[in-house]
């Protein structure tokens, strides 16, 4: 999954920034944590969360994840 966004960063550099959480870790586990309790049930891993919103559990095409942020950036600008 981390390719994915990997990939589709560089068109959107001014409009997002991302971020790998890694569950293993304290801080990665703590945020884990919480949102699933936010989510009532625990966050498939992988996935992709966009502005504390659950967008995918497996992994997107390109095309998707790139479509899917335009509607959170422009969701943003009103």
């Amino acid at each position: 999954m981390t390719r994915v966004v990997e990939s589709v960063a560089p068109d959107f550099e001014d409009g997002m920034t991302w971020e790998k959480v890694v569950t293993k870790d304290l801080e990665g586990a703590r945020r884990f944590s919480e949102f699933s309790k936010r989510l009532g049930r625990l966050v498939p891993v992988p996935s992709i969360v966009i502005d504390d919103e659950l967008v995918f559990e497996r992994t997107p095409s390109v095309e998707k994840l790139k479509a899917c942020i335009l509607r959170f950036i422009k969701k943003r600008q009103h």
